[in-house]
């Protein structure tokens, strides 16, 4: 059975280096057509690795594992477009995830807008939670600093789904701003592997424009925030706006582009320890 242990376990084994089918059935212990089934619902589930065959459709054929992110992702000129910029802005207001949305097939999207001061405000957290209990196996997220975690009302609690997410073995890969403001809502995320004895939650440090959430690689949600700007004609308030893309392309495209952050960023636990290593300096400096 695949278990998320086993996909972890053949994910930190590519990301090292292309694997042959061969070589993953030993490092898992099982035969060659199990492997290489495994290896096909991973790419096809999370699309984490890929796979390339070489001397196809001869008794020496080679087929060879790799990480997902050395692959092209893009497939036309708009998605090239976006990528590069998606991969050089770092502030949420250097990027609109509108310019992702236009170019998607008007049956494949959806859109709702909101005014108020937060998420909580304009009563979203039922649909955030509901969005989150669909996930079967792996959640992706491009976050700010993971601030929706904390969020919370009288009916819900969105780090108590999490908490329940983890618990049943879905995995968690998040890229984020790994800093000294946000670093309680990094360390209580983080928190989840140690309670339930499985490493399923990942957090790496990337400074990126999206606020988005990929589900089991079905569908995105993206939040764009709008602020008013006090103009006569403009925003007078605080509007938010969220996209829902069921496109099996774009899904595929941004995908590609959050393992290519996820590939070149920190990982949270180090990132963490380094920012405590400067606290720790600070507080000796003004004794």
């Amino acid at each position: 059975m695949l278990t998320n242990e086993v996909v972890r376990e053949i994910e930190k084994f590519v990301y090292s280096k292309p694997r042959s089918i061969q070589e993953i059935a030993e490092k898992i212990n099982k035969n060659w057509r199990t492997a290489d089934r495994y290896v096909d619902d991973i790419s096809r589930n999370y699309g984490t690795i890929a796979t390339r065959t070489f001397r196809g459709g001869t008794r020496g054929a080679l087929k060879i594992v790799y990480w997902a992110s050395i692959e092209k992702a893009s497939h036309s000129v708009f998605q090239e477009s976006l990528e590069n910029e998606l991969l050089l802005r770092k502030g949420k207001e250097e990027f609109s995830s509108f310019d992702i949305f236009q170019h998607v097939d008007n049956k494949k999207k959806e859109v709702w807008m909101q005014s108020g001061k937060d998420e909580v405000f304009i009563g979203k957290l039922d649909n955030l939670a509901n969005m989150l209990l669909k996930v079967k196996k792996q959640l992706i997220l491009f976050s700010g600093n993971l601030s929706f975690t904390q969020y919370r009302d009288r009916k819900t609690d969105i780090f108590k789904v999490i908490d329940g997410m983890v618990k049943k073995g879905i995995s968690i890969k998040a890229v984020c701003r790994v800093d000294l403001a946000g670093i309680g809502n990094i360390e209580k995320l983080l928190s989840l592997n140690k309670k339930y004895g499985k490493e399923l939650v990942e957090i790496r440090h990337r400074d990126q424009p999206l606020r988005t959430t990929i589900v089991d690689n079905q569908f995105f949600n993206m939040k764009e925030i709008f602020l008013p700007t006090g103009r006569e004609g403009e925003l007078k308030d605080i509007t938010f706006v969220f996209y829902t893309i069921y496109d099996k392309e774009w899904i595929e495209w941004l995908t590609k582009i959050f393992w290519k952050m996820f590939s070149s960023s920190i990982d949270a636990n180090r990132r963490i320890e380094e920012l405590k290593n400067i606290e720790r300096h600070r507080r000796k400096s003004e004794k």
